[in-house]
């Protein structure tokens, strides 16, 4: 890839980052909530509340309220509209997915980021060990929801 090219697509990412951070989608609550989980990062002060609605085993719908920086909203926003009509174990892979295009833990399967779609804009939060835990925080919190553990997620993220 060229220099070039490489700029206009980080640009790009850039651009996906703060329009879901500026504009999030699925942001509320949601009545029909199954499942609910909080997490929090105290470094960043982001925090936010998840509320998934599953049914046979398949996420129905989701939401989230809270605040925090821009990573953190635009990964909430794009995570809650990626995983709308997923199987639970869908969910669960692309979680897995998601955490190691961020934190680099655990062998990349073939296709990740294929698979990740949109979600791969968040691949240069990667360079920024303290932003991951800003990208990943929705993620632990969508695994602490779906386990039904309705606490806090835990914002301990490896980055090494």
């Amino acid at each position: 890839m060229t220099g070039q090219a490489a700029a206009d697509l980080r640009d790009l990412y850039q651009d996906v980052i703060l329009d879901h951070g500026k504009r999030p989608r699925n942001f509320g609550t949601l009545a029909a909530a199954s499942h609910r989980a909080a997490g929090d990062n105290p470094l960043c002060g982001d925090r936010l509340t998840l509320a998934l609605e599953v049914a046979g085993g398949r996420v129905a719908d989701a939401a989230f309220e809270g605040a925090g920086c821009a990573i953190s909203v635009a990964s909430a926003s794009l995570m809650t509209d990626r995983i709308k009509g997923m199987g639970v174990a869908e969910a669960e892979e692309l979680f897995h997915r998601f955490h190691r295009l961020l934190t680099g833990e655990g062998a990349a399967a073939a296709g990740d980021l294929e698979a990740l779609g949109k979600l791969a804009v968040f691949s240069g939060v990667r360079e920024y060990p303290i932003r991951v835990k800003c990208a990943t925080l929705p993620w632990h919190t969508l695994m602490a929801a779906l386990a039904g553990e309705g606490a806090e997620a835990p914002p301990e993220v490896s980055t090494e």
